[in-house]
């Protein structure tokens, strides 16, 4: 049995992040919980409360480690996190970074850049939190259990086989479609999750069930917490990929950035 953990890591500890947990069994990956926070996935469904709004935390590794072996019923092989890592100290533009902007800038999908700050401790602290139980950082083919960075722009065209990256986040949905009114910005933003969830579910058994996109008149935050459980269902199927050979890492000997190797159609 494979388990990968899927992380969509925000760069600062007031914005949540989403998480995804997929396993294989021997018939294919199916997802068996995704969560738009560190804290609704450590929830072990007790009876606490809907999270009706999400709010951002430290993650903790081996808790969630812990969690995702209890819903899973096995080990974590994989944690693919969508956050800048590296095995030094990050204090700019990486190799990695540099790599990922030459193959997909010219498709509007460079890299962010990473800073001391911007993630800064909170990257170093959660590579090390992940290293200490078991996950060290990954810059090539991982052997054992390791932890992986991905990227979901890259990947979402390698999946869609687009020619450039696809206009999914909610908060640009003015710079993707100027000339549209709010009605149809939202129903092309919408068009366009429908469209990632239907590839997700050929590839992930469960995703289409367990991702009912929001409504029209959705609230900001509640989009942005879809987002977020997309972008970790992602990053769980890049890490699923590198799993069984399907991706490449893109860096150096400190900092690697995952992509699946072929488009899928």
């Amino acid at each position: 049995m494979s388990v990968v953990l899927g992380i969509d890591a925000a760069w600062t500890e007031k914005e949540p992040s989403g998480v995804a947990l997929i396993a294989d069994k021997g018939s294919g990956w199916v997802l068996i919980e995704a969560a738009a926070s560190y804290a609704a996935f450590l929830d072990a469904g007790g009876g606490a409360a809907p999270v009706l709004r999400h709010r951002g935390s430290i993650p903790d590794a081996g808790s969630l480690i812990a969690a995702a072996m209890e819903k899973a019923g096995a080990m974590v092989d994989v944690v693919a996190v969508d956050m800048p890592l590296s095995i030094t100290p990050i204090v700019g533009r990486r190799g990695s970074d540099n790599v990922i902007s030459t193959l997909y800038g010219a498709r509007h999908a460079s890299t962010h850049t990473p800073s001391t700050t911007r993630p800064g401790k909170l990257s170093d602290e959660l590579r090390e939190g992940f290293e200490r139980i078991g996950y060290p950082l990954s810059v090539k083919d991982p052997v054992g259990r390791a932890l992986l960075e991905v990227y979901p722009h890259p990947a979402l065209i390698e999946l869609a086989a687009a020619d450039r990256r696809l206009p999914y986040k909610q908060s640009k949905i003015r710079k993707y479609w100027p000339d549209e009114g709010p009605v149809s910005r939202m129903a092309n933003l919408l068009r366009t999750w429908s469209d990632i969830v239907e590839l997700l579910d050929v590839e992930i058994s469960g995703v289409k069930a367990a991702l009912p996109l929001p409504p029209m008149d959705a609230r900001g935050y509640e989009l942005k917490a879809f987002e977020d459980v997309l972008d970790a269902v992602v990053c769980a199927w890049v890490g699923g990929c590198a799993l069984i050979g399907r991706a490449r890492a893109y860096g150096d000997e400190t900092s690697a950035i995952w992509v699946p190797v072929c488009s899928v159609t």
